[in-house]
């Protein structure tokens, strides 16, 4: 959201008599000053500040009101004044737990609601006492939009440039995915990780990306919800699947270049379901993804989220959505999403339907470019919410190789294993597996390496014959459950094969 828009938001709530707000996405101190000081503007309101080393002063004015430093006598001069106006309270949550402080909040807020203005507290998760938080609004700020983030890297760039030479090499379009790849960040961490990367060599380029994806990541993980899964592009070769690929090219053009793609009027896509017979390259697609569009794939563990205490899971699956934000654009991929959001059942309270509404919101309404690419292998057990047009761009189903693809997937598998390919018999392999899954494929090719290097020493086309022949794929075994797969696949889904 533009800063214009998140002011006129802002003022709406005070204009409504909202009086004490509690705004969530201040990590950045000079920024939301600032972005206060335009809703104080744009109300025509005074605008002041109170922290506990300097008291209650007047926003660009020298000086403070005499003996505010201490919160008490801060907020009794706050209800005391006769006059509107917006304060901004840093730090003064950490003082609530006083019963005398929080009363005094309590009858500032009362007097701001009848003369006009509002308390601004920094953090939209602090907990309030009392009245106090039945009388708060909380309200989430957006990360710096690109004007914002383009208006910083054009003050860095001018700024180094008068003390050293600095070469920028970037394209319009490498400019832009720079930007695109720094949204998330704070205005301080965006400041310090491209000081840093053009500092290093005394220029910009696009290998300057690295930088911003790796701190990122750093963000990532210190919330312990998301994985950060590198990619190996060597293991991301994807045989077949020919469908998810043709559809996954058309839109790699809005990645490229996302500033032309908004001036035709596409948006960046939501996501892809893949469901399908288990063991045929569901998961591996998710790598693919992020490796074809160059983007972080992060992966969400639904066992991370669930908490023993009440409401503890809610929080940590908004902590993980917001983090999958911050790192955009990005592939958020979520393995066996069934597991995750099973319909049914009360067995935990309720806790995964009110994750999966939650969830299901996110999709419809997040701000940040995350891809999902989410995976499911027993669609009877998927909430039909999920399936519902327009949840997902799209729901592929991935089935069984057909034979050229099973020989693709045998040459795969024996090249990044140290084996020429052509040195076995393809074609008799692929003809010996007509019902076998990528994975069970690159299993027979596992125990075969591991029979040879017990025995002779050498991986021949024989010798893996003899272990297809001691497998019992799971469309065998299975073979109903399959069948009904597919039935259900032929009328509802795309063939990603």
């Amino acid at each position: 959201m533009p800063m214009r828009d998140t002011v006129r938001e802002l003022g709406l709530l005070v204009r409504s008599g909202h009086a004490l707000l509690l705004v969530g996405g201040g990590e950045d101190p000079d920024r939301l000053e600032g972005l206060m000081a335009h809703l104080a503007d744009s109300l025509e309101l005074p605008f002041f500040t109170w922290s506990r080393a300097r008291g209650v002063s007047r926003h660009g004015q020298p000086g403070a009101a005499y003996g505010t430093e201490d919160p008490g006598r801060a907020l009794s001069h706050i209800t005391s004044s006769p006059f509107p106006g917006l304060y901004l309270l840093r730090g003064m949550e950490g003082h609530l737990s006083n019963d005398v402080v929080a009363d005094r909040m309590a009858e500032a807020v009362r007097a701001l609601r009848e003369r006009g203005g509002a308390i601004l507290l920094p953090g939209s998760e602090t907990q309030l006492p009392g009245e106090l938080s039945a009388r708060a609004t909380p309200v989430a700020l957006p990360g710096p939009g690109r004007e914002e983030l383009k208006g910083l890297l054009t003050r860095i760039l001018r700024d180094l440039a008068a003390r050293r030479p600095v070469e920028v090499d970037l394209t319009v379009a490498e400019r832009d995915r720079l930007l695109g790849h720094l949204t998330g960040l704070t205005l301080l961490e965006a400041e310090k990780i491209l000081t840093k990367a053009i500092i290093e060599d005394g220029r910009l380029s696009v290998e300057d990306i690295r930088h911003v994806v790796d701190a990122k990541r750093a963000v990532v993980e210190k919330e312990g919800l998301l994985e950060y899964t590198p990619l190996e592009d060597h293991r991301t070769e994807v045989a077949d699947l020919a469908g998810l690929k043709e559809w996954l090219r058309k839109r790699t053009a809005i990645l490229a270049d996302p500033t032309r793609a908004r001036a035709f009027g596409l948006t960046f896509p939501k996501g892809i379901l893949l469901v399908g017979v288990p063991g045929c390259g569901k998961s591996l697609s998710a790598k693919a993804v992020a490796s074809e569009w160059s983007l972080p794939l992060l992966r969400l563990d639904p066992s991370a989220l669930y908490n023993k205490y009440i409401g503890e899971s809610e929080r940590n699956f908004r902590r993980a959505m917001d983090a999958a934000e911050r790192m955009a654009p990005v592939v958020l991929w979520i393995d066996e999403l069934e597991k995750a959001f099973a319909s049914g059942g009360s067995e935990d309270g309720g806790v995964s339907q009110r994750i999966l509404g939650s969830f299901l919101s996110w999709m419809q309404e997040r701000k940040g470019d995350v891809f999902v690419v989410a995976t499911a292998n027993d669609v009877s057990k998927l909430p039909p919410e999920f399936l519902r047009k327009g949840r997902f761009d799209e729901v592929f189903f991935v089935d069984l190789p057909d034979g050229e693809t099973r020989k693709e997937i045998f040459r795969i598998h024996l090249a990044l294993r140290e084996q020429d390919p052509a040195s076995f018999d393809l074609p008799a392999l692929a003809a010996a597996t007509p019902h076998f899954s990528g994975a069970e494929i690159e299993q027979v090719v596992i125990s075969g390496l591991y029979t040879a290097f017990s025995g002779t020493g050498v991986l021949d086309t024989p010798l893996l014959l003899e272990e297809v022949g001691r497998t019992r794929p799971l469309a065998t075994t299975m073979r109903e459950r399959i069948t009904a797969l597919r039935a259900w696949a032929g009328e509802r889904t795309v063939p990603a094969n």
